[in-house]
């Protein structure tokens, strides 16, 4: 019923930075503006397309697509390799602007962030939030370039104001409210809202659910024991009714990288050279979050798309390169072969790399000092300036790579 929809005035709002990677580079670019531009981890038929501009997708370019089929869709198509930096210093320019308007600012990932204005000052509170959506996208002209656009969403809550920056892309600028609430429902599938994939639109299908309306008019019992089977069911209900249920920090539960083969007959000893290099992002990611690990995970996917895992508990907390390295190269001697991708993982993460470290003695603290320089280098002076000699020349192959679902790490 809409009585209980969230009848308050909306004070969160969504920025969706459009085709992120791709509008940096045609920025940074300008003979790329206008042109069909796929962004690549690196430049080869199997990579596949991080992030399509809006003028390859206009020709059914998608994330996730191999470039091979994406070539074949788009002729045209102009592969440009990820350039972290650039994408690091946009991210930086874009939580600028957004703490301008409040103290309160959650990025959601590299290119997605939230305002929520009831953590502001009263005089910011009481400005027209579309005015301040419609400054923010000047501002990001203006103080980052003319190439740069971006969506934005209002609502009551984090998963409408979300839905409302994707109504309209590129450029848009929608609220929703719960005068508006069933009309923006009305013209959606279940799958456009945030959190429903196929798995779950079965779910739904399955109990007469086919459509957000009916969701949104499905009552909370049978979305608790029939659809979700959990208090999920709850949170849904609330959430889809302008409610705020999304409003949490996870604490981060595993570190780890992944990468498909730059060639599919690689040696063992060069796939194993490829594995320490992903050791070694690993690691320093785990330390940049001040966390030890006591587990590793190495999973490999084979050309012929069979999945292959091992894992390893340690005795101790470990954090260091070369602790990951070795670990993770024990249990490689156990792996398939015709190797098409490889994992690794830190999991069983704890806090700390200070006191309780210092417990295990001296040889510990010197691997500490020494993994701190080695990061301190490696920050001020650029990704891998120091690195294991048994990695010298993968740099070329192990680009690295910028998360979209964590801010984390920049």
């Amino acid at each position: 019923m809409s009585s209980d929809y969230n009848r308050a005035r909306p004070t969160v709002m969504h920025i969706d930075l459009n085709s992120c990677f791709a509008s940096i580079e045609q920025q940074a670019r300008p003979r790329l503006r206008g042109r069909p531009v796929a962004v690549l981890n690196r430049r080869t038929e199997n990579t596949a397309v991080i992030t399509a501009s809006y003028e390859a997708k206009a020709h059914g370019v998608t994330v996730g697509m191999p470039f091979r089929e994406a070539k074949q869709l788009c002729p045209g198509l102009i592969p440009v390799e990820t350039d972290p930096p650039k994408y690091r210093y946009v991210y930086r320019k874009l939580l600028a602007i957004m703490e301008d308007y409040s103290a309160h600012v959650r990025m959601k990932s590299i290119d997605e962030g939230v305002i929520d204005f009831e953590e502001t000052t009263a005089n910011m509170a009481a400005r027209n939030l579309e005015d301040i959506g419609l400054e923010i996208k000047r501002r990001l002209r203006q103080e980052v370039g003319r190439a740069m656009r971006c969506n934005v969403g209002i609502a009551p809550n984090r998963f409408l104001a979300k839905t409302a920056a994707s109504l309209h892309k590129p450029d848009g600028l929608d609220v929703i409210n719960h005068q508006n609430l069933r009309s923006v429902y009305a013209q959606l599938k279940l799958t456009d809202l945030t959190g429903i994939a196929s798995r779950l639109e079965r779910r739904l299908n399955a109990v007469g659910i086919n459509t957000p309306l009916e969701f949104l008019d499905a009552d909370q019992l049978t979305l608790e024991r029939m659809v979700f089977k959990s208090i999920n069911g709850l949170a849904w209900h609330q959430r889809l009714r302008g409610w705020e249920v999304d409003k949490i920090d996870y604490d981060l539960k595993t570190v780890g990288r992944q990468y498909v083969l730059d060639s599919f007959d690689l040696s063992q000893d060069e796939i194993l050279k490829r594995l320490h290099h992903l050791c070694e992002s690993v690691g320093a990611k785990l330390r940049s979050q001040n966390k030890v690990a006591r587990g590793v995970r190495l999973s490999v996917r084979t050309l012929d798309r069979g999945v292959w895992h091992a894992h390893q508990l340690a005795g101790l907390p470990f954090f260091s390169n070369q602790a990951i390295y070795s670990l993770s190269s024990q249990l490689f001697a156990g792996a398939p072969g015709r190797i098409r991708e490889i994992s690794i993982s830190c999991y069983h993460l704890e806090d700390g790399m200070g006191d309780q470290l210092s417990l295990f003695g001296d040889e510990v603290a010197r691997e500490q000092a020494v993994a701190a320089a080695i990061d301190e280098i490696n920050a001020r002076y650029g990704d891998r300036m120091v690195h294991s000699a048994d990695t010298l020349g993968t740099g070329f192959y192990v680009k690295q790579k910028i998360p979209f679902g964590s801010t984390r790490y920049l």
